[in-house]
């Protein structure tokens, strides 16, 4: 149960990794981020295919830009993570049982 979840986790963490090298590097190709990365190029082309799906990234002849919606994405980010740890962690149950005791 929890390991499809540490699954999802890390496949996002690695879709904001691509898209915080595209933000920061823009055009940027799946060669240069699969060498800065270090993750294997078939990885970087489905994170790209995500963030463009999601209306994230556009392609463009050079590599990967940015899009309208990419700096209202980020500016919401820090808030909807902070909103699932803080989901997270009222779901301890080893906190309960602490309680309990």
């Amino acid at each position: 149960m929890i390991d499809r979840l540490e699954k999802e986790v890390d496949m996002l963490e690695r879709h904001l990794q691509v898209l915080k090298m595209v933000i920061e590097n823009e055009p940027i190709g799946i060669v240069k981020m699969s060498n800065e990365t270090g993750y294997p190029h078939h990885k970087v082309r489905y994170s790209l295919r995500v963030l463009e799906e999601e209306n994230l990234i556009s392609p463009s002849n050079q590599g990967a830009i940015t899009t309208d919606r990419t700096q209202e994405f980020v500016a919401e980010l820090d808030e909807k993570l902070s909103e699932i740890t803080d989901k997270l962690d009222s779901m301890k149950i080893g906190d309960m049982a602490e309680a309990e005791s």
